[in-house]
């Protein structure tokens, strides 16, 4: 049923993603983000029942991939109803630094209907983890997370991913990442870092040409999910961007008071509030603001995996990303 109605908003050009952060409160003092001294996060989160009416809302769109992130979304104790509430018309899943991920949240949060679960691992090196999260025995946790999650499963369809940002120094650790979420029954993706979470360029890879090695590793690596168009394109952002943002068409971020912009980086300038006005006026501010963006800034996922949905090549690559299973490392990467 989800599926139909997400065939639903594509024919009809609306988003298929939204980013909706649940909270801006976080528990760790990453470098390359500003989320967790933002001022958003001392401001009131919506109640569970917000959320609920927040998605049959969205549902007037038809079904979408919703993205509950933050900031850290598991200091949030009633994530599992959150998650809940939006499955009943979406495809959720969770974006976290696993620090405070139990057996039983993970088993609380498939069971609510969760679609799949991001841990955020930059390095393979536990020091340089923990150093660049800024907490030590972030690193640990993190793959203690990947397992949790990996275990408490309910369904096929559900996933765990590891989730990589590309830094100026992490490239040479990226395969063995993957390696080791291969190894925890896990799938792994990557996104570029964008200098707009902090307004500096310190952080962005600049060795050299990087799309080619991914490429590759993709080749290598069956659990690989990453869409190959779309890491293809990572050499064009670094060298200046990439133009014809769809965000607001095809993608949109709603912060944790429901206020909604065209992408998360422009949460600051709101265009609708989710909880107050009515759908035709949300898709109308939305698509106003999209004709107006000419950013190139980022090369995020919530960007190019879902950009690539709109094009049929790359659609076709990217469609088993989403809805089916790329097999582990061990099986050659087939898609079950």
């Amino acid at each position: 049923m989800k599926k139909a109605r997400l065939l639903r908003s594509w024919t009809a050009g609306h988003p298929l993603w939204c980013a909706w952060q649940v909270t801006y409160r976080c528990n760790f003092r990453c470098r390359f983000c500003g989320y967790w001294h933002d001022p958003m996060g001392q401001q009131p989160e919506p109640t569970v029942d917000d959320y609920a009416r927040g998605a049959r809302k969205l549902a007037s769109f038809g079904s979408m991939f919703v993205s509950l992130a933050g900031g850290e979304p598991l200091l949030r104790t009633d994530l599992p109803d959150v998650a809940a509430a939006i499955s009943e018309y979406h495809l959720p899943f969770v974006t976290t630094n696993g620090w405070l991920a139990t057996p039983a949240v993970a088993c609380d949060l498939y069971a609510a209907g969760l679609w799949g679960v991001s841990v955020s691992i930059d390095y393979a090196d536990p020091k340089e983890h923990d150093a660049a999260r800024g907490m030590d025995g972030a690193w640990e946790q993190a793959w203690r997370a990947v397992e949790m999650f990996s275990k408490a499963r309910k369904y096929d369809y559900q996933r765990i991913n590891v989730m990589a940002v590309l830094l100026d120094d992490n490239i040479d650790q990226i395969e063995d990442l993957m390696r080791m979420a291969a190894e925890r029954d896990a799938y792994f993706m990557i996104q570029p870092y964008g200098f707009r979470k902090i307004n500096s360029r310190r952080y962005e890879h600049n060795d050299g040409p990087v799309s080619p090695r991914l490429l590759e590793m993709w080749r290598r690596n069956g659990n690989f999910l990453s869409n190959p168009i779309y890491l293809s394109k990572f050499d064009e952002f670094l060298a200046g961007g990439i133009p014809n943002c769809r965000a607001g068409r095809a993608f949109f971020n709603i912060d944790s008071t429901g206020d909604i912009a065209i992408c998360v980086e422009n949460r600051h300038h709101p265009i609708a509030n989710l909880l107050t006005d009515h759908p035709h006026t949300i898709r109308d501010a939305l698509r106003a603001a999209s004709r107006e963006n000419t950013c190139t800034a980022c090369w995020y996922n919530c960007r190019g995996e879902v950009e690539s949905l709109y094009k049929p090549r790359s659609l076709l690559m990217s469609l088993p990303s989403f809805l089916w299973n790329r097999g582990s490392a061990s099986d050659g990467g087939r898609w079950t």
